[in-house]
């Protein structure tokens, strides 16, 4: 009795694990695909725009203030917005200036001459990327919700791939058996599987996580004192704000600069804290008066906040530099991988049936129902409102 319970409780999450693995299959490949390349974003606008590539050289970088003084000097009649540090040294500094209507536009600066490389305007591979695979285009009051409920999903996927895989513990360094379609890609399924549980738990969780920010469960964010609002300051000016920062917080790394109408001029970056975003340290500066009007500290979060913090350092992979990203790479395809193959296994299962009505990609698509055409066009939908989205405010 109690081994046809067993059978039976696997039979049920095999049907749990193939409704996901089929139904779902397009919209599901779709958003790891997307996850996985938006990784490397940023290289891959680096590989089409030139004025982002820079030569790395020996001697010190340019200052902060002078950056942004090449910046204002090259749209004098633009506000700027937000200043960030290269990425790798390889990247040129990039500015966010505005124009007073309209997305802002990006100047890129070489960090070590302040030459002004080139202009770009606010569309490029990483706004596309991260708005197709948060939010689909979609207002993200609907959006957010509609893809970060795959992430139940996938966690139902993964408890119901354990729970079906006899003694799943073996198979590790058990090589996939050739010579038949349905058992090779049954074999490689399993085996990605395995070597991806804890990548598909961290997915998983940061997904959820970011379901339950959509649905009221945001972190509080620090409140900062006003401050009378005045032009960006740049050059020495800005240069000394930037010392009194690293005197308030000698470990700040400073990665972004943000010139706010309201709130100062506040620098974040990486210190102390590890693994969280970089707005969860930094200090806030009046220019007028060069107080420190606020200090932020990511060892002072609460655990709530240090959630919220941590959650896409560790969906992106971003926390570990170019190294981690290669990771989450790597595991990001295999996890498409995962569900281009557990597609065909459903089409190779269907291979005899198929010689007599079809072949098994057709029955596949037929076993999708009426979530297959949902899911094209979500897809379809997520394309057409791609101009106008990625032009829009960030």
């Amino acid at each position: 009795m109690g081994k046809a319970n067993a059978r039976k409780g696997r039979s049920l999450w095999w049907v749990v694990h193939s409704w996901i693995g089929l139904k779902l299959s397009i919209f599901l490949t779709f958003i790891l695909a997307t996850g996985t390349l938006a990784v490397f974003a940023h290289e891959i606008d680096w590989l089409v725009t030139p004025s982002m590539r820079v030569l790395p050289r020996a001697e010190p970088v340019a200052s902060w203030g002078t950056l942004a003084e090449a910046v204002t000097r090259t749209s004098p009649d633009a506000r700027l917005q937000t200043l960030y540090a290269p990425i790798d040294p390889w990247f040129a500094a990039e500015a966010w200036v505005s124009h007073g209507q309209g997305a802002p536009e990006r100047i890129y600066v070489d960090p070590w001459t302040a030459e002004v490389t080139g202009r770009h305007g606010w569309a490029n591979v990483h706004r596309f990327l991260r708005q197709v695979h948060r939010h689909l285009m979609l207002p993200t009051k609907i959006g957010i919700p509609l893809v970060s409920s795959l992430a139940l999903l996938l966690t139902a996927s993964l408890i119901s791939g354990i729970v079906t895989y006899k003694k799943w513990w073996r198979g590790f360094f058990r090589a996939p058996r050739r010579g038949d379609t349905r058992r090779l890609t049954g074999d490689l399924h399993r085996l990605i599987g395995l070597w991806s549980l804890w990548f598909v738990a961290v997915i998983a969780l940061t997904g959820i996580w970011y379901l339950v920010e959509t649905l009221g469960g945001k972190a509080p964010v620090p409140e900062m004192p006003q401050v009378a609002a005045g032009a960006p300051p740049v050059g020495t000016r800005l240069d000394r704000l930037v010392a009194i920062a690293r005197r308030s917080d000698p470990k700040l790394d400073i990665r972004e600069i943000r010139f706010t109408p309201d709130h100062g001029v506040i620098l974040l970056g990486q210190s102390s804290a590890w693994l969280v975003r970089d707005r969860a340290n930094g200090t806030a500066i009046d220019p007028a008066t060069h107080r420190v009007i606020a200090r932020l500290d990511g060892r002072d979060l609460s655990v709530h906040q240090r959630i919220s913090e941590m959650a896409d350092p560790l969906h992106f992979g971003t926390f570990g530099g170019l190294w981690t990203k290669i990771i989450w790479f790597v595991f990001g395809a295999a996890l498409t991988a995962m569900a281009v193959t557990g597609t065909m296994i459903y089409a190779t299962r269907l291979a005899k049936v198929a010689q007599r009505h079809g072949n098994g990609w057709q029955l596949a698509w037929r076993g999708m129902g009426i979530w297959g055409y949902i899911s094209i066009a979500l897809l379809l939908m997520a394309l057409a409102l791609t101009p106008g989205a990625i032009g829009g405010a960030s």
